[in-house]
């Protein structure tokens, strides 16, 4: 399971997102965001090779504050092919410098997603090490162990959808799944066990709200 480190990253997480957030389009506020920390958690990845953060940030900049939800990953080295989902470099005290990405375009991350949706990945703590994280529920109806063969994501006002292609573990049978990450996190009280109304299922998990309420809603709709 993957450590977390107690040390420094310069720049930091918020100050990071607080330069990117203004040029995606589903970033609701008017000019520079004012960033709190407001929940996520973490997932693990198999290699130990790249860290899998699903941040949730909230703005405080507008008349209302905007809770977001921020998939990131922590890479030591670039990612062929990814500079368009590059939120920035920083110098991690423990591990050096870091290239940290949009996750919804990064294949490990999506990966572990749909591994979480079957079963195959247990949601870790935020901030501690080798805690799993108890309060996010995944829901998929149906059987079996795909592997993602080919993911294009696709960022628009609502959000970032993700056209998965996926194969049996045998590489036999292909289909295709649409992987929508909710961006803008809104409470939603449908009960994730139920799968909702999607034909797939939803990664649902909580943030904390400016008055120090918990909300809960889905992170992910997987359908297809």
């Amino acid at each position: 399971m993957a450590v977390i480190h107690r040390t420094t990253m310069t720049p930091g997480k918020l100050e990071l997102l607080a330069g990117w957030l203004p040029a995606r389009p589903w970033y609701t506020g008017a000019g520079a965001p004012e960033l709190a920390r407001a929940g996520g958690f973490r997932l693990d990845d198999p290699q130990g090779e790249v860290g899998l953060e699903f941040m949730v940030v909230t703005d405080t900049s507008g008349e209302l504050p905007v809770s977001y939800h921020v998939p990131v990953t922590y890479r030591g080295a670039p990612l062929d092919g990814a500079e368009q989902a590059l939120v920035g470099t920083s110098e991690h005290g423990v591990l050096g410098r870091r290239w940290v990405y949009d996750g919804a375009h990064d294949p490990v991350l999506l990966a572990q997603v749909l591994a979480l949706f079957q079963g195959r990945a247990e949601p870790q703590d935020q901030n501690l090490s080798d805690t799993p994280d108890r309060t996010v529920t995944a829901s998929r109806p149906g059987t079996g162990h795909p592997v993602i063969t080919s993911a294009t994501a696709r960022d628009g006002a609502q959000g970032t959808t993700v056209t998965l292609a996926t194969a049996d573990r045998d590489g036999e049978e292909t289909s295709s799944a649409t992987l929508a990450v909710t961006r803008v996190l809104r409470p939603d009280p449908e009960d994730p066990s139920a799968g909702g109304a999607e034909a797939g299922g939803r990664i649902t998990a909580g943030w904390r709200t400016p008055d120090g309420a918990v909300a809960r809603g889905p992170f992910f709709v997987l359908t297809g």
